[in-house]
This record gives C-alpha cells, structure tokens and sequence, in this order.
C-alpha cells in the first residue's frame, strides 16, 4: 500500500490551456505545487499539526494513524519526491471541486519509484485545497477521455452506461473481498489484491487465531467519502473511491470476557490508552483509497479491475 504522501520537489510543467474553466490545469498545477511545499514542511519537522490541515477523507485518517505511530516510534517522517506529474481536471464539475495527478514518487534517500495517483478536492467556494487520497498504480493508467482543449471528461456517480454504476463498485469489491470468489459479485470484478486477496489473506487470519482459541472477523466496507469518475477513452470509467477495513479478534462471536488478548504491536501506538485491554476483543480499522477501471456495459466478459490502491491502519481498540 501506498505510504505517508508528503514532501517532494516543484514538478515540472508545461504548456497550458487559454480555455475558461471554473478550474483550469494552471490553477491546478499551483495547487499541487502548493500541497507538496506545506506537506514536506510538516514532514521535515514531523508535525502533524501542519501535516493534517492538507489532507482529508482517507488520506487525512491514514496520515494522522501514520503520524501517530511514527511519533510513538521516535521514526522521521518519511518524504518524498515526485516527477512527471499528468493532470486530468474535469472539463466541467459543480462543487466540490477535483482534479487528478498522476506522478511518479520516490523515497528521499533512495528506493523504488512508485507511479502514484493523487486525488485532490475542494469542498465548498473558497475552501481549502486538501489531498483526499493517494494510490499506487499496480499497471499503466489507461488513456483517460479529454475534451479538445485538454479537460478530462467527468461522469456521474450512477452513471448507467457502464458495466457497474460507479457508486456499487465499492460494494460490489466487497462482497469478494468478504465472502471470495464462490460471491455471485465475482462475476462483476476481477479478482485480485483488492478482492480475492483480502478474502484469502484474511481467512488465513481467521484460521490462525481460531488454532489459538480465538474469533476473528473481518468486515469490507464503503467509507464516508464521495466518489469520483473520468470517463476513458475507450468507453470506460476510472472511478476513485474509499473503503474501510473492520477486524475484531474475540474470545467467541458473543463477545464475552476472558483473558487478555494480545494487542497486535501495530495497533499499539492508536490504542486511545496504553492500559487498553482486550478482555473482551481487539478492533482495528485500516482505511483504504481506491481506483478501478468500470468497462462500458456493452464490453462482453468484462469485469471492473481495480489498478491502484493505498491507506493503512487509521485506528485501533481493545476494550
């Protein structure tokens, strides 16, 4: 998954659009010079309190889990610098406001670039800017639809011309991720990380903490934010959206008391109380951005692939 989306250097940019738009690509290129400047400050100084006002939705729970564990840690905050960035600005879009960037992260320091995707919003007239979520991109962005002078076609959420209406993505992905490959969902989304993976990773959780007296459970879920959708250019959608991951360790499904359940040491640092004890169980939410490509519904055989995911741990519990 991806990690903490802070820091980085100017991009380099190109020509623009003379096009009149409510948001035009110039005005988004200073808003993401803008994030990378406050965001590598707060990130330079390991302060959360400048860290957070950029962000919000899934990449703000993420990032304050993330800020949280690596003050606990004594751990700097990582930073990051990003290259090549592409823009894709919605042609037109009432509020809330958006757009897309794509570019290519590497760790300060040395290591691997990740071509990342980064969803940007404002909310309301006048509002601040704020990065809502970031994902890395497990295989190329397909062309994404532009108008002739260069804005990226949006669509609706319930948008029917496609195989699922973007809003049931979310949805539809967990009904795999929760029950497997044997939902009728699995018909509609490929398998993969996002899906047949978590179901299978988390089985294989279930089983061992079953071989050790316990219940475990885990639970898929659409996250409080809103959606977002390009068209492509061959008749899809590239939908962005966020999820929720819910585990609970138990001593049985009535939730009854017991001895203490070990606490995870990767939940430790977001327990509200060093002297949390699970008695009773052991919760955890991980909070997850998306991205999927949704084919047109005239595509036979096709199935929504998800391409890009990112988050983590944003909270845990023992009571």
């Amino acid at each position: 998954m991806a990690g903490l989306a802070l820091g980085g250097c100017s991009p380099a940019v190109s020509a623009d659009t003379t096009a009149s738009h409510a948001l035009t690509i110039a005005e988004a290129r200073a808003v993401y010079a803008s994030y990378l400047a406050a965001s590598d400050a707060a990130a330079s100084h390991g302060d959360a309190k400048l860290g957070l006002p950029v962000t919000a939705d899934a990449q703000q729970a993420v990032v304050r889990a993330q800020y949280r564990a690596l003050a606990s840690a004594g751990t700097p905050v990582p930073r990051y610098s990003y290259r090549d960035p592409v823009f894709y600005v919605p042609a037109t879009t009432p509020f809330a406001q958006w757009f897309v960037v794509v570019a290519s992260r590497t760790p300060d320091g040395g290591g691997p670039a990740a071509r990342t995707l980064l969803l940007f919003e404002r909310s309301r007239p006048g509002g601040r800017w704020t990065l809502d979520g970031s994902a890395v991109l497990d295989r190329p962005l397909p062309a994404i639809a532009r108008e002739p002078d260069g804005y990226a076609v949006p669509l609706f959420i319930n948008d029917t011309s496609l195989l699922l209406p973007p809003d049931l993505v979310g949805a539809t992905q967990a009904a795999v991720a929760d029950e497997g490959p044997g939902n009728p969902a699995a018909a509609l989304i490929a398998g993969g990380p996002g899906t047949t993976g978590i179901y299978a990773a988390q089985s294989a959780e279930a089983r061992r903490y079953a071989s050790g007296g316990l219940y475990y459970t885990w639970t898929l879920g659409a996250a409080p934010y809103p959606e977002y959708v390009l068209r492509t250019a061959g008749g899809g959608a590239l939908v962005l959206y966020g999820m929720s991951l819910n585990t609970e360790i138990e001593h049985n499904a009535a939730g009854a008391a017991g001895p203490p359940i070990a606490v995870p040491a990767l939940f430790r640092p977001l327990l509200a109380s060093p002297h949390e004890v699970g008695r009773h169980g052991v919760a955890a939410d991980w909070t997850y951005q998306y991205a999927a490509l949704d084919p047109p519904a005239a595509a036979h055989g096709a199935k929504v692939q998800i391409i890009a995911a990112g988050g983590g741990l944003s909270y845990a519990h023992a009571w």
